[in-house]
C-alpha cells in the first residue's frame, strides 16, 4: 500500500508567503540602512575629492565633482601646518585619558563598594561638577595654573582636562561596578585581601569595557578641546583644533578649500582610529549599570 498525505485545506503557501514576507522586510531593512549611509558618507565624499585638488579646482560649484588632476599640494601643506598641533595634542591626550581612566576607576571602586559615613554626599558632589560649565571656572582655573608654574603649558593644558573630565569619568567606572557580583567582591574579603588587592585582583581585569568607554570619551573630548586651549594655553602649546582653526582664510585672500579639507580629515583621524580599535566595547561598558545601581 502506498501512504498518501493529504494537506489540510487553506494551509498551502502559507510558508512560502511568510518566507517571501520576511525576505522582502529584511531587504527594506537594509536598503534604509544603505541610504542612511550614502546620506553619512556623502560629506566625507566631498572632503576627500576637494583635498586632492588643485587650488583653482577647489571650488564650491565644483565640490561633487572629481579632480580633473589629483594633487597632493592640499594634504603636504595640510600636515607641515597641522604637525606641531598634532604633536601637542597626542601629549594632551593620550596621558590625559589615561590619568581619568586611572582617577575614574579607582574613584568609582570606592564609591560602589565601600559605604562609608556621607559616600552619597561625595558621590553627588562628584556629579554637580558634571554640570559646570567651562566658562565658569576659566579664571580661576588660569590664577591656579599660574600659582603653580603651569600657565601656558601641556602639562597645565593635561591638568585641567582631568580635572574636569573626574565626574563623568567616575561616574561611568562606578556605575560599571556596581554590576559585578558582590559574591566575587566578598570571596576575596574572605581570602583575606584588602581593598587595593581586590580591586587589583578581581575588579581590575573585568574593567575593560569600562576602560575603554571612558579612554574615548576622554580622547575625544581633550583631542577637539579649543576652548581650553585657546584661553589656558600658549602658542607654543596649541593643539590641533587652534592650528586648524588658523587654516581658514580672511577676506582678502581666496580660501583654500583643499587645505581646509585635508587639514579637517587629518584632524580627525586619530580620534576615528580610537573608535575603530575601541568602539566594539564602548557600547558595552556605557550600558553597564544602567538597571542598577
Amino acid at each position: 500500500m502506498t501512504a498518501t498525505t493529504i494537506s489540510a485545506p487553506g494551509k498551502a503557501g502559507k510558508p512560502g508567503t511568510r518566507g517571501g514576507r520576511a525576505r522582502g522586510a529584511r531587504i527594506a531593512k537594509y536598503a534604509m540602512l544603505l541610504a542612511f549611509v550614502v546620506i553619512f558618507l556623502m560629506p566625507v565624499y566631498v572632503l576627500v575629492v576637494t583635498s586632492f585638488k588643485s587650488l583653482q579646482e577647489a571650488d564650491p560649484s565644483q565640490a561633487w565633482s572629481l579632480p580633473k588632476h589629483w594633487s597632493t599640494y592640499g594634504w603636504r601643506t595640510a600636515w607641515s601646518t597641522l604637525r606641531p598641533g598634532l604633536e601637542n595634542s597626542f601629549k594632551i591626550a593620550v596621558p590625559g585619558a589615561l590619568i581619568s581612566a586611572v582617577l575614574g576607576s579607582l574613584n568609582g571602586f570606592v564609591l560602589s563598594r565601600w559605604r562609608f559615613p556621607g559616600a552619597d554626599v561625595v558621590f553627588t558632589l562628584f556629579l554637580f561638577g558634571m554640570f559646570i560649565p567651562y566658562q565658569a571656572v576659566m579664571i580661576p582655573l588660569q590664577s591656579l595654573l599660574i600659582n603653580i608654574e603651569l600657565s601656558g603649558s601641556i602639562r597645565g593644558l593635561v591638568l585641567a582636562h582631568v580635572v574636569y573630565g573626574i565626574p563623568i569619568c567616575t561616574l561611568i567606572f562606578r556605575n560599571y561596578y556596581v554590576t559585578i557580583p558582590e559574591d566575587l567582591i566578598e570571596a576575596a574579603r574572605v581570602d583575606g585581601a584588602g581593598m587595593l588587592r581586590t580591586y587589583w585582583s578581581i575588579v581590575a581585569p573585568v574593567s575593560g569595557p569600562a576602560f575603554a568607554v571612558v579612554l574615548i570619551w576622554q580622547f575625544t573630548s581633550m583631542w577637539n578641546d579649543f576652548l581650553f586651549a585657546v584661553f589656558l594655553g600658549s602658542q607654543e602649546s596649541w593643539p590641533v583644533t587652534v592650528l586648524l582653526q588658523n587654516t581658514s582664510g580672511s577676506g582678502a585672500t581666496a580660501v583654500p578649500y583643499n587645505v581646509q579639507m585635508a587639514s579637517a580629515l587629518l584632524a580627525s583621524l586619530p580620534t576615528l582610529l580610537v573608535y575603530l580599535l575601541l568602539g566594539r566595547f564602548f557600547m558595552r561598558g556605557l550600558m553597564a549599570g544602567a538597571l542598577k545601581g
